[in-house]
């Protein structure tokens, strides 16, 4: 894949791999190597004058579901991968998804999205969305589709930077000139772009990234977790949420940190999608690994992508790393690092093939150190409607794999003898 991007995301200038393990801890005698989990709900001020300036402020520290410091160093660190300018982390995946549409959007307000989606972000489109007065209307993953889907009142683009399952991957640059000449913003959920490894779309002009941190940031199947990063040099002067108010409008007190401060204020304050210091915790040490883990697993994706893309057993294989994909340009142009670790695969019994696997497992997530299998017709979009399925690259035969890091010929004999 192309390397043509800046390799440097921290002031130091230090490379991803260095920023993943140094971010965000502080030097000094005593001072903890890692991150210390603060388990406490409140912090204490010494004058009713600093409480005061505090709950006006909200910059330091007073009530847990708003800032701690466990959960703030894991923010600090996810801005520094990414490239942006500000970061909160939230419970789930989710709960980004949903700071990052109502930080935005109000009721009367549109989305227009990608068709292309991980099925609960395609249920709170379809589902959630409009009880709030909220439209949206889903395309195919094309500049053609989603300029023709534009409205006046349109304040998001969303897509997703690999989708999930289909790996269609998103043209940022041509999403964010379309987004910005109808005065709206770029959201691009960047999941299985790792936390910036992959890809760091704030680069190409996204204006704001949110992804599932459960994934590869936990990286063991052991913690949930989100978060939303925002760049720097977004425009909001034609979003009514930001201007509507005079001298009083968001815009106008909060000024470049407008955005950042409505996603904490919705996703935290408002919302209380807080994601626990525990939580933080593990994601952290999760971070510190996702450089080898992930670079491991997509050298393995590819390598079982073209072994099964030439199986006679094996119908149609979705992954973006394969130069038959019909994004693959645009992986080679967007993704530093390979083109990532999730890929979609054809068998004729679905149900044969996942009661045989031995080293793979059937779980429904992604980004885990071990191999995962699901049959996403039946589960992760089994709710959603069917010409939502097809559109998002799913059909009754479609198994979903998340590569872990186990050895290749281990992996190709497991699937050899499912099959």
């Amino acid at each position: 894949m192309s390397d043509a991007h800046p390799e440097t995301t921290h002031p130091e200038g230090w490379s991803y791999d260095t920023t993943a393990v140094q971010s965000s801890i502080p030097r000094g005698l005593g001072q903890t190597i890692g991150f210390p989990i603060h388990a406490a709900a409140a912090f204490q001020f010494d004058t009713l004058e600093e409480a005061q300036s505090e709950f006006q402020l909200n910059s330091g520290l007073s009530y847990a579901r708003l800032q701690n410091p466990t959960v703030r160093a894991l923010e600090d660190r996810i801005t520094a991968l990414e490239g942006g300018s500000a970061t909160v982390a939230v419970a789930s995946g989710q709960a980004a998804t949903l700071t990052t549409i109502l930080s935005v959007c109000r009721a009367g307000d549109h989305v227009v999205s990608a068709s292309s989606l991980f099925g609960g972000t395609t249920g709170m489109l379809n589902n959630i969305l409009p009880l709030m007065g909220i439209t949206a209307t889903l395309v195919e993953n094309t500049a053609d589709a989603v300029q023709a889907a534009m409205q006046e009142n349109t304040r998001l683009v969303w897509a997703e930077m690999i989708s999930n399952p289909a790996g269609d991957v998103a043209d940022i640059r041509v999403f964010a000139d379309i987004a910005h000449e109808w005065g709206a913003l770029l959201a691009i959920d960047n999941t299985c772009g790792g936390v910036g490894f992959l890809c760091r779309p704030l680069e190409h002009g996204a204006d704001i990234v949110t992804q599932s941190l459960t994934k590869w940031a936990g990286g063991h199947g052991s913690v949930l977790g989100g978060a939303v990063t925002v760049g720097a040099g977004h425009n909001l002067t034609r979003n009514p949420v930001y201007t509507d108010g005079g001298d009083s409008s968001i815009l106008n007190v909060r000024g470049d940190a407008a955005l950042a401060w409505r996603q904490r204020w919705f996703g935290a304050h408002q919302l209380g999608m807080t994601l626990a210091p525990h939580s933080a915790f593990l994601i952290a040490q999760g971070l510190e690994t996702l450089a080898l883990r992930l670079s491991r697993e997509s050298e393995t994706a590819l390598g079982l992508a073209r072994w099964l893309d030439s199986h006679p057993k094996v119908g149609k294989v979705s992954y973006p790393g394969l130069a038959g994909h019909p994004h693959h340009h645009l992986a080679q142009r967007y993704l530093r690092r390979g083109a990532g670790a999730v890929m979609t695969f054809e068998v004729p019994d679905p149900s044969a093939f996942l009661a045989r696997v031995r080293v793979l497992r059937i779980a429904p997530n992604l980004g885990d150190v071990r191999t995962l299998v699901v049959h996403p017709w039946t589960t992760t979009h089994g709710r959603v409607p069917e010409t939502a399925r097809y559109a998002a690259g799913v059909t009754p035969t479609t198994i979903r794999m998340s590569v872990g890091v186990e050895a290749l010929e281990d992996l190709k004999a497991d699937i050899e003898q499912a099959l």
